[in-house]
C-alpha cells in the first residue's frame, strides 16, 4: 500500500503535536506559484495562542528540514489553528464547540441549526433552534453517526450570557471619575490663567 505525501507528513508531525500538547487537525500541501505551501492546523482544549503556534512552527520547520518528506523543492510553511467556521469531524471538535451554534446536515438528508450544550465520545446534546425564529428551541441528543457534515457558525449578534454575567457591573461612579478628570483639566486651566495674570 503506497502512502501519500500527506500521510508521510502526518506521520512526521503527529508525534510533534502530541509532544506539544496539541492535536494535529489538518495538513494540506498546495502549489503557490513556483513554491509549494504546507499548511498545518493544530488545536487544543482552550484553543492555542500565538506563542504556542510560533513554537510549534519552529519545531515543524526543523522536522521538515531534517526529513526528505518535502523533497528538494522550495516550500512555504504556514502553521495556524482552525478557523471560526471549523468543520466538526471528531468528538473533540464537538466538545470544543460547546456553547457555539452549529449547522449540521444529517444522514437522512435533513439539516438542523443547533447550539451545542455538551458533548461526549458518541454524540452531543444540542438545542435545536426554531426555523425562522418560530416556536421554541428544543433539546435533542444527536449521535455522531446521524451527522453527515457539521460546521460551526459565526454569530455576529449573539450576546454571550456567560460573558455578560462575568463582566463587571456598570457603575454610575465612573461618570464621577470622568467629571473629576474634567475638574483636573479645569484646575490646569486655572493655573494657566494664574500664569497669564503674572
Amino acid at each position: 500500500m503506497s502512502t501519500t505525501q500527506i500521510d508521510r507528513l502526518r506521520a512526521l508531525l503527529e508525534p510533534l503535536a502530541a509532544g506539544a500538547g496539541l492535536d494535529l487537525e489538518e495538513v494540506k500541501v498546495t502549489q503557490a506559484g513556483s513554491r509549494r505551501q504546507v499548511q498545518v492546523d493544530v488545536d487544543a482544549d482552550g484553543g492555542v495562542d500565538l506563542d504556542t503556534i510560533a513554537e510549534f512552527s519552529r519545531l515543524v520547520g526543523e522536522a521538515l528540514d531534517e526529513s526528505d518528506v518535502m523533497g528538494s523543492g522550495a516550500y512555504v510553511l504556514e502553521v495556524g489553528s482552525p478557523g471560526a467556521e471549523r468543520t466538526l469531524t471528531e468528538p473533540r471538535h464537538w466538545r470544543r464547540a460547546e456553547g457555539r451554534l452549529v449547522k449540521a446536515q444529517l444522514a437522512d438528508g435533513t439539516e438542523i441549526v443547533a447550539r451545542v450544550l455538551s458533548a461526549d465520545e458518541d454524540g452531543a446534546l444540542v438545542e435545536v433552534q426554531p426555523v425562522k425564529g418560530r416556536g421554541k428551541a428544543k433539546e435533542r441528543r444527536l449521535e455522531y453517526t446521524e451527522v453527515a457534515k457539521a460546521r460551526v457558525q459565526v454569530e455576529f449578534n449573539r450576546k454571550d450570557e456567560k460573558l455578560l454575567d462575568e463582566a463587571p457591573d456598570f457603575d454610575d461612579t465612573e461618570d464621577d471619575d470622568t467629571e473629576d478628570a474634567g475638574d483636573g483639566a479645569e484646575d490646569g486651566s486655572d493655573s494657566e490663567d494664574a500664569s497669564d495674570e503674572d
